[in-house]
């Protein structure tokens, strides 16, 4: 980004000076043309008083004044013709577009609330990694709801990703006890609704979710590389349209990485589940993660950004800032300045 002070219209300077000039011209011109006025009458005898020190002390300072008035005067008229020759700030900005697109899908079945606020905060970190990426978020139940489509506007992802978290640290099991918080409870049902679908008999439809997810990608005819980064605990309940693996195929030929991370509690069938999830995110040459793993973020990044290490060049944005503070607060001063001296000339 390259930044410049530059007048718009420079010549209302130039008017601005030739016009001043003209005007004291003309003031000196006619002052020295000037006769004796009408009614003044002569003493005789009274040429030495232009002698007298106290004549000549106050004749100099009367001179003095006039002079700095006309200073003033200069001054003040110059910062005018700034003013109108709009001093500003101009900045040619050349802006580079990232080619990368990743959709946060996460879900947030009963079973992964207990887990989800540890999940968007490792989503918080990898928006920390990020320059220039699209993002979004899509969290899904027995249906889907985008909570923010496609954007590089990272202080939007970040405020959505903290409500996120927020709503989401909510202990489940305080339900069976009647200790929870009913605020808390409100801010986690308003975050899902929408992921409800009304069969009881079903829930966490990870391949419906999966391939909800990948619908969210636009600019099908451009080059863009894109990832979706999957958080379940694979404990599907109830028959979807899509399983996992088809989910899978289906963002596949849609040519979206994919990378998974795990998480959930340790059930009877948690193991099978935990490795059917790990061999299809494998099975599509995926990267697979625990959400405990501490080397996760920095991994998913680096995969993401080599994936694409071209970017899309912008066409160049000039942004004109005026600014008139300077130009305007000289103006403002000599005027009062002008004032004071033609007031103290008069006395």
């Amino acid at each position: 980004m390259v930044t410049e002070s530059v007048l718009l219209q420079p010549w209302f300077i130039v008017g601005a000076i030739v016009v001043l000039v003209a005007a004291f011209a003309v003031g000196y011109l006619t002052r020295r043309g000037s006769r004796t006025p009408d009614g003044v009458r002569w003493v005789a005898n009274a040429s030495y008083l232009t002698e007298l020190p106290s004549f000549r002390s106050r004749l100099a300072l009367f001179r003095g004044g006039l002079a700095t008035a006309a200073a003033l005067a200069m001054v003040g008229g110059v910062a005018a013709g700034v003013l109108l020759a709009r001093p500003v700030d101009r900045q040619t900005q050349s802006a580079e577009l990232s080619t990368r697109d990743i959709v946060l899908c996460l879900d947030v079945s009963g079973s992964m609330v207990g887990y989800d606020a540890e999940i968007v905060d490792r989503f918080l970190e990898l928006v920390e990694g990020f320059d220039g990426e699209r993002i979004a978020l899509s969290i899904w139940n027995q249906t889907s709801r985008t909570v923010f489509p496609l954007t590089d506007d990272y202080t939007l992802v970040t405020e959505q990703l903290t409500a996120a978290r927020d709503a989401l640290d909510f202990d489940v099991s305080s339900l069976d006890n009647g200790s929870y918080d009913p605020a808390a409870l409100d801010r986690l049902l308003a975050f899902v609704a929408g992921t409800e679908g009304g069969d009881e008999n079903s829930t966490s439809l990870i391949g419906d979710g999966l391939a909800s997810c990948g619908l969210l990608f636009d600019e099908n005819d451009t080059e863009r590389s894109r990832s979706i980064v999957l958080a379940s605990d694979n404990q599907l309940i109830g028959t979807p349209i899509y399983t996992l693996a088809e989910a899978a195929d289906f963002v596949s030929a849609r040519d979206i990485g994919l990378i998974g991370i795990y998480s959930g509690e340790v059930t009877d069938t948690s193991a099978a589940e935990q490795k059917e999830f790990e061999d299809v995110i494998g099975a599509h040459d995926g990267l697979y993660f625990e959400a405990s793993d501490p080397a996760a973020v920095d991994a998913i990044v680096d995969r993401i950004q080599s994936q694409q290490a071209v970017d899309l060049e912008a066409s160049p944005e000039t942004v004109i800032t005026d600014r008139p503070a300077a130009a305007l607060a000289v103006l403002g001063l000599a005027f009062a300045l002008l004032v004071v001296a033609v007031w103290r000339l008069r006395t």
